[in-house]
Parts: structure tokens; sequence; C-alpha cells
């Protein structure tokens, strides 16, 4: 079972309380298990600042540019069996990062909850859309030419998108429309994730309570 260090900053939701000063929405999480140890913490309300390291250089640069784009501050120090292949880094990677981004949001009052982008990327052209539902799933249509970018399987990219929107509690949808370089369409689905999130996240001064007919997400 995973195991948090430290509850979320903010005990109130952002957008609550227009006369306070918005407290940040962060989280702090570590998971360790017989075949990864990660320590991952975020801002949602950052600059983008990121340092990422999994020892796996291409999901390194991929994590960079979600967190660079979506103006999220994120930390990933990440060991696993790479030695076996990169799968349960990156999955287990995308688990946590789940799991700290449903943190950060609290009970996700206030907020925007849809979030789209379509990024292009040279001849790349991706789009994402996203649904902060609290229904985690994705929907994945992206065709890649080649299997493998340095170390990296390009399949993983999806098991990252899946086990992120299962445990974040999203309905995330990618899909390519043009591409013929694997690192230019992978790179602009997680930019055009990165843009969708950073939407979808962003308090809306004029929403009251959670953005549901329902009272919850």
């Amino acid at each position: 079972m995973p195991s948090t260090d430290g509850a979320p900053s903010t005990g109130k939701s952002m957008g609550t309380d227009r006369n306070e000063k918005p407290m940040p929405r962060s989280s702090k999480i570590m998971r360790e298990t017989s075949e990864t140890h990660i320590a991952l913490s975020l801002g949602l309300d950052g600059l983008g600042t990121c340092e990422v390291e999994t020892g796996v250089p291409f999901f390194d640069h991929m994590l960079t540019a979600l967190g660079r784009h979506a103006l999220i501050d994120l930390s990933v120090k990440a060991t696993g069996d790479i030695g076996v292949d990169a799968h349960h880094t990156v999955e287990d990677v995308g688990i946590v990062l789940g799991q700290a981004f449903a943190q950060a949001l609290c009970d996700k009052a206030g907020i925007a909850r849809f979030g789209w982008a379509v990024i292009p990327m040279d001849e790349a052209l991706v789009l994402a859309a996203i649904d902060i539902s609290g229904r985690g799933q994705l929907h994945y249509d992206v065709d890649l030419p080649i299997e493998i970018i340095g170390t990296f399987d390009t399949t993983l990219a999806k098991e990252f998108l899946v086990a992120f929107a299962s445990n974040a509690g999203l309905t995330l949808h990618v899909r390519s429309f043009a591409g013929g370089n694997s690192h230019h369409i992978i790179e602009a689905a997680f930019k055009a994730v990165a843009r969708a999130l950073r939407d979808a996240v962003a308090i809306d001064s004029r929403v009251t309570g959670v953005p549901s007919t329902k009272g919850s997400l």
C-alpha cells in the first residue's frame, strides 16, 4: 500500500472564500515496493520548476515537459528495476503522480474542471482533452512508427497515462492526427496533456463550490 508523507497543504479549497488568501495546492507522496522506490512532490500553482530523476532519460525529458507546460512545480526521485526494463518505473511514477495530483486538488472546489489542447511539434499534431471527473480512464489513439526511443519503449507512454489518469481521477483523451517521428509525437502528447491540465485545474472566480450539478466530483 502506498504511504503518504504529509497531508495536502491545503485544508481549504482555493476559491471557497474570496476574502481569504488562497492556500497553495500541493502534495508529497512516497511509495516503495519490491520493484520501485519513488518520492514525488508537486505544487499545482507553480511556475513549472522541475527536478526529475527516474533513471530513464527520455521519460525524465517528458515529465519535465509535462511540469513545465502545465506550470506545475514537480520533483520526482525514482529508482527501479530498470535492468529488467523501464516498465515498472514508468508505471509506478504514473501511479504516484496521479495520487499526488488528486491529493493536491482536495475537494476540487472552484476549478475549471475541463481542459483541452492541440499541440504541434514539427510534423506531429496531438490532441489531449481532460475532464477532472473523478472517473479515472484513458482513451488513447496514438500511432507511433517506432518502438524504442533511446532506452524508452514507446508503449510505456500509454502505460504512464493509464496509471496517471486512473489514480488522478481524470477522464483523459489523447489522439494523434499526424506525425512520422515517434519522439515528436510523444512529446506533443505530453505537452498537450500539460496544457489541458493547466486549464482544467485553474481556479475560476465565477465557480462556486464544485463544478458539477451533482455537487461532487
